[in-house]
């Protein structure tokens, strides 16, 4: 049975670069689920169809073919074949994502495809229902989380390394808006599984979390 491994928290926890470096610590894959629904997201831009419009989502989502493949152990997210990897970072499709992903149309059909690729390979997943949905019988679950303005603090410095200098009140701001509509969604909230174990990444650096992560996975599966 494939090594599973599920990362949960909220906006700016850093799950994605961490996961990363922990996948490749314990050479396994990891599957950004973010990615997924930015994609799913870039699709309803392109067509001109409003996020929030949930019928018109749910109605158009089937279309939107979303598949994923690894190169050298990294993932590229194809949207209807195309590579859309490098396109799903700016802060519009950002904000589709977290529109769209509300809808249970969506997510029924993301989770789907999550759980088939799971059960493919040892698999790192994070996310913001992974243990609590998605891969609710992972060995390991780990909730990844900072303080708001810990995680407002390293945005601004992402923002910044690519040009967009956006004001630390607003970054937080948006960040507090954000987590507000994960944790109060309606299918499939933001919250920590019963059985996760907690890491509080505040004051911590990067290569301190994947440490802790990596010393949580071995406990487990003794590698």
């Amino acid at each position: 049975m494939p090594m599973n491994i599920a990362i949960d928290g909220p906006v700016g926890a850093g799950k994605s670069s961490i996961a990363d470096a922990v996948a490749e610590r314990l050479g396994i894959l990891h599957l950004d689920t973010g990615a997924m629904y930015r994609a799913v997201a870039l699709y309803m831009l392109r067509r001109g169809i409003d996020p929030q419009d949930e019928a018109a989502v749910s109605a158009a989502c089937e279309g939107a073919g979303v598949a994923v493949r690894y190169e050298d152990g990294r993932q590229r997210t194809l949207l209807c074949g195309e590579d859309v990897t490098d396109a799903l970072r700016t802060g519009e499709v950002s904000a589709a994502a977290s529109a769209v992903s509300k809808w249970p149309a969506v997510r029924a059909r993301m989770v789907r495809a999550q759980r088939e690729l799971a059960g493919t390979a040892d698999m790192l997943i994070d996310g913001r229902d992974i243990g609590t949905n998605v891969l609710t019988d992972a060995p390991v679950k780990i909730y990844l989380t900072a303080t708001a303005e810990e995680r407002a603090r390293r945005r601004c410095l992402q923002l910044r390394e690519k040009g967009t200098d956006t004001p630390y009140e607003q970054v937080l701001r948006e960040l507090n808006a954000r987590d507000e509509q994960d944790m109060r969604r309606k299918t499939d909230p933001l919250r920590q599984a019963e059985d996760a174990v907690l890491v509080d990444s505040t004051g911590m650096t990067p290569e301190q979390v994947v440490e802790r992560i990596a010393r949580i996975v071995e406990d487990v599966y003794g590698r």
